[in-house]
């Protein structure tokens, strides 16, 4: 039994009982055997069998228990992959290299994701793991390739192009009199070409035009099955592609050297490799072209930036070298170089490359901005908050290159049959072959019964053709060569690669392929209220007083002549009452208070800080102002302090059903238990503009639409009246901890959830849901819990998933019913010898770029409209 043993550095631990706790989980793990865990260096090792576990079950195990495991991650960019086959390979490599975590391995991107153990792996071994398995790396320094882009990836892909190019032309050039010399063969019925060229004879003239082709242009495939079949032991499209064109060469050889009898076929060699060598060419450009976006993405950040000094002066200085604090001035019509915050200035500025929103957003002092935007027309500071990777553009184009290396599940079918498709294939045109030697004459009577064409060369001599021998090595090449692997391996990778960038394009980040294949899916989406679907900017609407006998005042009563401290028998004014809640609530961060002391301020109160304050989740927060206990919230929270609400319920529903949020105010005076109600404050948040159209689109595509909110019933059902939620999908008085049970309970009905929330306790309700959803205003806790990350404060945005996700995997459908179906109808006719080995070459070339072709068309696609093409695939 082989052991690796792994260092490992760990995030988290707090005490000994965590490097315990730790240690007992990893080593419950199958196949480890030690595991040591030292919380004084927040270090550990772990022996384990790596025929029996893995490095990235043993990293779930400690998450799961609670802790974090270091890891980093690194794109690297890859060379010499010719179909799916290669990419698995390259994973398996990678995968079995010691630190390394998970690998994903892209044919359609030639790169590859790696999350690895930065204590025992570093980027070489990468390098020396892929070229180990027969393929080339690009190699680039640590930070470009954790930075997933670099010159050198780029360089690397334009000079594949060219070598392409280079090699097609070269072929085309010698095979272009082989073209004429088959044409003349078949379409002619040979005769017309003398015997002699020059005194030479015919075969051999064919043989020196053929003979280059087969070493240059056959030589990357002899290269590349060599090392997939002795390093690899595994099969690829090479293995088919060196297969077919050496048996037409070899086979024309021994015809021309005399020692057996047949025709030359010297041209079909020749031209297999051209139009094999013109689809990778075609592929190479295709594979260039859909990442474009995202290249031109990157092209778009600021080059400098000009920062000004605490002296005033102004300096231009490369990107790279601002720091995060540096303030940097932006002109008209400039990009602001990094993400930053407003400090000096006012201007509109064009968000539409991060956000797909075309109308320029006005930015004012303690406004973020996103770093490459453009300043439109004023000038503004800005002082700088992120740098280099850290910056938005940086983590959209990582976050789209992470969703394309998650491929969905339905890639899983093409993965599985790619497995066995190049074995399968090599047995099933041998066994075609011996068919056709030993019964040429049932075989020809069988395929000329049916209403197709007729057999190639006129079939085996007893069907008048060739001989039985010629006419078996034409279908093994032609059998051999029609199948196509590379289009099945491109079907989901290329269309996920588009559907991505179509997101990031307009403000919508999958972090996955495997999210933008479920979000289609969704059966109901569920909205959190308060910053959702409205705006979250609260406003102070009322304030109503009550008497000592719990009857709402109706001028408002006397202000106190003590200047604000209040005793129990005195009559409260609004603004007395209102001093009470923002005095109380000023120790609270929650919108809800923000509003109510800004509405104090607004109306020139003095708002001081409480003696002490408690926060009551769910309910309100009690503080203490003066000589009394404040409280500020729900019913309940005056229930349980022993107040009674009820004098105020009148009221209270006569805002609620007004969509505001009403909050109780009461007081317990310093040495007594006995309380009182003194007043009501309301606060009302704006609905956005959006927000109702949004629901209106869902509910048109049959998409359920919930909301969830914390607040009472009556002004969760006014609001959900507004924006056109039936009072049935209305959850209220949620507290922040039950939604994700919330959640689980809606899905629990056989639902596809999808929660779309922004604050912190919509984290874990995001993360429990089918597709969690963040909306741009987010905070960074939601976000990092989310499957779906949405640029813009923008319900429709929501929609908009969706509709990507469907039209995404409607793409993929289309890729793998013409791979599948091309395959499933040519591999019988080149079996039953009704194609050419050329053609079969030529259609081969023509299946892998079709199938990128197809996913480049869905480029043009906007998600402010269902995808049409080709509905019945859904």
């Amino acid at each position: 039994m082989s052991q690796r043993r792994s260092q490992i550095d760990i995030q988290g631990m707090s005490c000994a009982n965590c490097s315990q706790t730790i240690t007992e989980t990893v080593e419950s793990v199958d196949g480890v055997s030690v595991a040591n865990i030292n919380f004084a260096t927040d270090e550990g090792s772990v022996e384990y069998d790596p025929d029996e576990t893995s490095l990235a079950r043993i990293f779930d195990a400690i998450e799961d228990a609670g802790y974090s495991p270091v890891t980093d991650s690194v794109s690297i960019g890859i060379t010499d992959m010719s179909c799916a086959n290669c990419s698995e390979t390259v994973q398996d490599a990678l995968e079995r290299t010691p630190g390394v975590v998970t690998a994903d391995v892209n044919f359609a991107t030639d790169e590859a994701q790696v999350t690895y153990n930065p204590a025992e792996a570093n980027l070489t071994d990468f390098y020396d793991a892929i070229e180990d398995a027969g393929y080339s790396p690009v190699r680039e320094d640590a930070e470009t390739a954790a930075d997933s882009g670099g010159d050198a990836r780029e360089a690397a892909r334009e000079e594949e192009i060219r070598r392409q190019f280079r090699l097609t032309l070269f072929g085309a050039a010698l095979s272009a009199p082989l073209l004429f010399f088959l044409a003349e063969k078949f379409l002619l019925g040979g005769g017309v070409l003398p015997e002699t060229i020059l005194g030479i004879e015919f075969g051999w003239v064919e043989f020196l035009l053929a003979t280059p082709v087969q070493l240059v242009l056959g030589w990357p495939f002899y290269k590349n099955s060599y090392k997939a079949l002795v390093k690899n032991g595994r099969a690829n499209m090479d293995v088919l592609i060196a297969l077919g064109s050496t048996t037409a060469y070899v086979y024309s050889v021994a015809v021309l050297l005399g020692a057996i009898a047949g025709g030359l076929y010297f041209d079909t060699a020749a031209l297999i490799l051209v139009f094999i060598t013109l689809g990778n060419y075609l592929e190479a450009r295709s594979k260039g072209q859909a990442g474009e976006a995202l290249r031109k993405l990157l092209e778009m950040e600021a080059e400098t930036a000009t920062v000004v000094g605490a002296d005033g002066t102004e300096e231009e200085i490369p990107l790279e070298d601002v720091a995060v604090g540096d303030r940097m001035k932006v002109r008209p019509g400039e990009q602001i170089p990094t993400d930053g915050v407003v400090v000096d200035g006012q201007s509109a500025v064009d968000e539409s490359m991060v956000t797909g929103e075309s109308v320029p957003v006005e930015k004012s002092e303690g406004d973020e901005v996103v770093g490459s935007t453009i300043n439109e027309n004023g000038v503004l500071v800005v002082e700088a908050t992120k740098v280099g990777k850290d910056t938005a553009l940086q983590q959209i184009v990582q976050t789209v290159k992470e969703a394309q290396s998650r491929q969905p599940d339905i890639q899983n079918l093409a993965d599985r049959i790619s497995a066995y498709f190049v074995p399968v294939v090599i047995a099933n045109a041998v066994l075609w072959g011996l068919v056709w030697y030993l019964f040429p004459e049932a075989l020809a009577g069988f395929v000329h019964a049916l209403p197709l064409w007729g057999l190639v060369a006129g079939g085996p001599v007893a069907a008048g053709g060739v001989s039985v021998f010629e006419f078996a090595v034409i279908v093994f090449a032609s059998a051999v060569l029609i199948a196509c692997p590379c289009a099945l391996g491109l079907a989901t990778p290329a269309a996920t690669m588009v559907g991505t960038t179509i997101g990031a394009q307009n403000g919508v980040l999958f972090k996955g392929g495997d999210v933008l294949e479920r979000a289609k899916d969704v059966d109901t989406v569920v909205f959190d209220k308060t910053g959702t679907l409205t705006k979250g900017e609260m406003e102070l609407t009322d304030v109503v007083v009550f008497d000592g006998n719990g009857q709402p005042v109706a001028d408002g009563g006397d202000p106190a002549t003590d200047g604000g401290q209040l005793t129990a028998r005195d009559r409260l004014s609004e603004d007395d009452v209102l001093r009470l809640a923002a005095t109380a609530e000023s120790g609270s961060e929650h919108p809800l208070a923000r509003a109510i002391v800004d509405g104090a301020k607004d109306r020139g109160i003095n708002v001081t800080d409480p003696d002490s304050f408690e926060n009551v989740p769910g309910h309100g927060i009690k503080a203490t102002v003066g000589d009394s206990e404040v409280l500020v919230g729900n019913r309940k929270l005056l229930r349980d302090n022993g107040i009674d609400p009820s004098p105020a319920q009148e009221t209270m529903e006569r805002l609620e059903n007004e969509g505001k949020t009403a909050m109780l105010v009461a007081r317990v005076p310093e040495g007594t238990d006995e309380g009182e109600l003194v007043g009501v404050v309301a606060d009302a948040d704006t609905i956005k503009e959006s927000a109702r159209d949004a629901v209106s689109q869902l509910q048109e595509r049959g998409v359920d639409v919930m909301m969830i909110t914390g607040d009472n019933e009556r002004t969760a059902r006014a609001v959900a009246e507004q924006v056109g939620i039936a009072p049935e999908n209305v959850r209220a008085e949620v507290l922040p901890e039950d939604k994700s049970d919330a959640v689980e309970s809606i899905q629990d009905e056989g639902r596809k959830a999808m929660m779309v929330g922004d604050g912190v306790n919509d984290a874990p309700a995001l993360a429990v849901a089918y597709v969690g959803t963040a909306i741009g205003s987010g905070t960074d806790v939601a976000i990092e819990a989310a499957d779906v990350t949405l640029m813009r404060d923008d319900p429709v945005d929501v929609v908009k998933a969706i509709r990507i996700s469907d039209a995404t995997l409607a793409k993929i459908k289309q890729n793998l019913v013409w791979a599948l179906g091309y395959n499933t109808a040519m591999i019988p006719l080149a079996s039953l010898g009704l194609l050419q080995p050329v053609l079969a070459a030529g259609a081969m070339a023509f299946s892998s770029v079709s199938v990128l072709s197809n996913s480049l068309l869905f480029r043009r696609y906007t998600p402010d409209h269902d995808y049409k093409l080709l509905g019945w695939l859904r």
